[in-house]
């Protein structure tokens, strides 16, 4: 593996001279998760995968980007939300940019829900262009959320500031956790919610969906692997095909 941000420009053109294509991205986030969980955990989660791919399949690791597009958390303090146009001319700038240096397979790793259909725009718009680029959206996490689940999610799918998102917060920095401040909180959803744009400071008072007091390091620890697992499945696929 290549670290980009410690690494000088002879390095990448020996890396890419090697044979070595591969480059590995995180995009997360910086919005609220409760009162324990820190404005960061989209990236921290995020950073963790993207880092283990790029070790696995010996890849360039580019600097995460600690910003995405969450106008649905933007209701509460610390929350900074990029607008979805923005999010998809990033990733593309980002991949133009990897190419450019010979790094012609790209990889994003993405580390929060508003951010998906931004980067599948720009997955598009790319492939348009003949540039070879997979968007990872934590692949198989909800089969083992499932498994190592011991609270009832505040609604099918949805892990935010709770059991399983602080698990994996725990497992990669315990420090930024505290776990005195959690308290679960199990909101009213409107009966419409998924089929429209909603702000959930309307719904919930603290960014915490969930319980987040079962969680431990060691859930964490089984849903990365889980994650990692799936996502390096899907990149020997992206780079055999």
């Amino acid at each position: 593996m290549l670290e980009l941000a410690g690494a000088t420009s002879d390095e990448v053109r020996d890396f890419v001279a090697s044979g070595r294509r591969l480059a590995v991205v995180a995009i997360g986030a910086l919005e609220a998760h409760g009162a324990h969980l820190p404005l960061s955990t989209d990236t921290v989660v995020a950073e963790r995968v993207a880092r283990e791919l790029a070790e696995r399949h010996d890849g360039a690791l580019l600097p995460s980007v600690a910003y995405g597009e969450t106008w649905a958390t933007s209701g509460w303090p610390g929350t900074i939300s990029l607008s979805p146009e923005t999010v998809r001319m990033l990733a593309i700038d980002l991949a133009r940019g990897a190419v450019a240096s010979g790094l012609d397979r790209v990889v994003v790793v993405n580390g929060d829900f508003g951010n998906r259909l931004p980067l599948a725009a720009a997955a598009r718009d790319l492939a348009a262009d003949g540039i070879r680029v997979l968007v990872l959206d934590h692949p198989g996490l909800a089969e083992a959320a499932d498994a190592v689940r011991e609270s009832a999610p505040a609604v099918p799918g949805m892990n935010h500031g709770e059991e399983i998102e602080t698990s994996m917060v725990l497992a990669v920095a315990p420090d930024l956790v505290h776990p005195d401040r959690a308290q679960p909180q199990y909101p009213e959803f409107p009966v419409d919610f998924g089929t429209r744009p909603v702000r959930l400071h309307e719904i919930g008072e603290n960014a915490v969906f969930g319980d987040p007091r079962p969680a431990t390091a060691a859930k964490g620890e089984t849903l990365f692997a889980a994650v990692i697992a799936a996502a390096s499945a899907e990149v020997e696929r992206f780079l055999a095909g």
